[in-house]
């Protein structure tokens, strides 16, 4: 086993982290077998170092070593991607073409933000997982591969496990041995000594001198909490070398390339809220629509009052609180309401047929509104929940509640 020193300077990490050579210690010892390993931290962390670690030190280095970022493969084409496809499958189909697991066959394949994947797609990963085979798309002949497999997330996967959006069985098999990468902000002594690498760095692709921080710049420096990790961190050293002109930064100039995050604290969580806080758009669209509708009622009872009693004076007399109330005050100064007087032959014969229909208009509830909506949109994406879900604008565990709700 590589010494874990050489390991650092090999693959250019910098860092003296207990947490960090702890995960560098677990990729090095399992590098040499062919267990699927799970890599976790959050983004920015460096987490597509580790696959590269396992691989170039393992006995598939001289085969093919691809990386897939799973998030932008689009939904629709990420199975041909992955498993390949024969020529006709699909529209635009117009030649076989091989997936990344057989191109890489006797490597490895690193899937990064596996997290994103379909389920359907997670179904085929499980087989390749257990017996190493996969069946293209559009062929019915079942292809065998001899693939390791590296994933790494940045996703709580119990949480996406609890939410039905990743398959517990594919977690335990993908995470046979797991990496965690700990977050910047917990490896406080590398801060300093990676602003100095990327400074250097920097100062060579942009040939001019190295920028250095004084001891309350450091400091600054040091208590950030960096939720962008260390790209982040990369990202403050290339703009500061770039745009100052001074080479010795401050603390005052160093605060002015810090955001002012406030991000990863604690949230508060089941304390006292209004009943009119709502926390989703959605809520607030049906709380104006219920608004929208009680004020049409109020005109219709207004309406109903004028044609029975045609007195326009003593209707407006009765009912001025609900007149303040549908127009504001200002609007009346502006916009002063006239009452039209209606003639009286206009009065329905019978008086009450006009409520009735009043009723029946009333019928159409928003909650049949919301019914008819799931419908069209489950007809309109063949019945497929995800579709349906980001088409209505809410979340599919939403969307599945309100099924299971209205029975549909």
């Amino acid at each position: 086993m590589e010494n874990l020193q050489t390991v650092k300077q090999r693959f250019g990490i910098i860092g003296n982290d207990v947490q960090l050579s702890r995960a560098l210690e677990k990729a090095v010892r399992v590098s040499p077998t062919d267990i699927s390993v799970l890599v976790t931290g959050e983004s920015g962390v460096g987490k597509e170092s580790i696959p590269k670690i396992i691989h170039q030190l393992s006995h598939r280095k001289h085969a093919k070593y691809i990386a897939v970022n799973c998030g932008a493969i689009p939904e629709g084409t990420i199975d041909s991607e992955l498993f390949g496809h024969e020529k006709g499958a699909f529209t635009g189909a117009s030649a076989a073409r091989k997936g990344y697991f057989e191109v890489a066959d006797g490597g490895t394949i690193f899937l990064d933000e596996v997290g994103e994947l379909p389920l359907t797609t997670q179904v085929r990963l499980l087989r390749v997982l257990e017996n190493g085979e996969f069946i293209k798309v559009g062929s019915s002949q079942v292809q065998k591969t001899n693939v390791r497999i590296v994933a790494a997330t940045n996703l709580n996967m119990q949480l996406a496990i609890e939410k039905e959006k990743f398959r517990e069985d594919l977690y335990y098999r993908l995470s046979t041995i797991e990496i965690h990468l700990p977050p910047l902000r917990d490896r406080k002594e590398d801060i300093h000594l990676l602003f100095r690498k990327f400074a250097s760095d920097f100062a060579q692709k942009y040939r001019m001198p190295t920028i250095r921080l004084d001891e309350n710049a450091t400091n600054l420096l040091l208590n950030y909490r960096f939720p962008g990790n260390i790209r982040q961190l990369r990202n403050i050293a290339e703009q500061i070398s770039v745009v100052e002109e001074k080479r010795l930064i401050t603390a005052e100039k160093m605060g002015q390339y810090l955001p002012n995050n406030k991000g990863n604290l604690p949230a508060l969580i089941g304390g006292n809220s209004s009943k009119s806080d709502f926390s989703t758009e959605r809520d607030i669209m049906y709380k104006v629509l219920f608004d929208m509708r009680n004020d049409i009622n109020d005109l219709k009872k207004l309406t109903l009052d004028l044609m029975r009693s045609g007195n326009s004076e003593k209707v407006q007399e009765e009912n001025h609180q609900l007149i303040e109330k549908i127009y504001q005050e200002k609007e009346q100064e502006h916009y002063p309401i006239e009452v039209v007087n209606l003639p009286q032959h206009a009065t329905p014969k019978n008086e009450y047929d006009f409520a009735e229909d009043i009723e029946e208009a009333e019928n159409l509830s928003l909650q049949e509104k919301e019914i008819e909506m799931i419908k069209r949109s489950l007809e309109k994406n063949n019945n497929k929940r995800k579709l349906a879900a980001r088409e209505l604008g809410i979340s599919e565990r939403t969307l599945y509640r309100k099924i299971k709700q209205y029975d549909l």
